[in-house]
């Protein structure tokens, strides 16, 4: 990832952490929340804009570059050979999924029919793996970097497609918390990859939804899995009809 990139993405890590909104940024750049969300999605900062908002956090730019370079040693990623480790035990995969979600360790035990032996273990795993710190009193510090991504079709994705999408798309859509969306179409290659840019940009908007109701009661929290494709329409329905 680009530099300026991540400076951008340590200063919403620095707002977060004053507990600075859009809204308080939109109020300091005189600009409307719309554009000042649509800045921080395309990551797109001048550097009058960035000293502006540094300011707002009590932060000089050198301090943030500092804090970006603390932040940098966090993994992004694991190796294949660890992400093995988890897909082959299904509770070290449930721990992971509860830990990266912020759960403690007795909101694990609640809510699982998990021994807090095995529990406890798994988050020694997870600590050796440099996914969490396992701190005292068996609290969960996560390690992971914002932009923290599993190996493209590796052994988590693998997984997902082969045991979980089934489950995934075995729904009608039809709660109040579902959407089911599917549009066709003919695009050029530009525009194709405008739309990518969007999704990307989508995906980026879930990560900081769910760090800002990271500090809410779980109880006030559910699972959700977005799923977010695009691909070439092979016209598989209507292949016994080409020419």
């Amino acid at each position: 990832m680009p530099q300026t990139q991540q400076l951008i993405d340590t200063l919403k890590y620095a707002l977060k952490a004053q507990k600075k909104t859009y809204a308080d940024v939109a109020r300091a750049l005189d600009l409307s929340e719309a554009s000042v969300k649509r800045l921080f999605g395309d990551r797109n900062l001048s550097l009058l804009r960035l000293e502006q908002v540094c300011q707002l956090v009590d932060l000089e730019i050198s301090d943030l570059v500092q804090l970006m370079n603390q932040r940098a040693q966090h993994i992004t990623q694991l190796s294949r050979a660890q992400e093995e480790e988890i897909a082959g035990d299904h509770i070290l995969l449930l721990v992971t999924v509860c830990a990266l979600n912020r759960w403690s360790l007795q909101e694990i035990l609640a809510n699982y029919r998990i021994s807090e032996t095995d529990a406890i273990h798994r988050l020694a795993r997870l600590d050796r793996l440099k996914i969490i710190e396992l701190l005292p009193g068996n609290r969960i510090k996560l390690l992971i970097s914002p932009n923290f991504h599993w190996i493209e079709n590796g052994p988590i994705q693998q997984l997902f497609h082969s045991r979980l999408q089934d489950d995934f798309f075995n729904s009608r859509f039809d709660r109040q918390t579902e959407r089911l969306v599917v549009v066709n179409g003919m695009l050029s290659k530009r525009n194709n990859a405008v739309l990518q840019k969007k999704m990307q940009r989508l995906a980026r908007e879930f990560d900081e939804l769910n760090d800002e109701d990271a500090g809410l009661p779980l109880d006030q929290r559910f699972g959700v899995t977005m799923v977010i494709a695009m691909s070439d329409w092979r016209f598989g329905l209507f292949s016994g009809l080409q020419r």
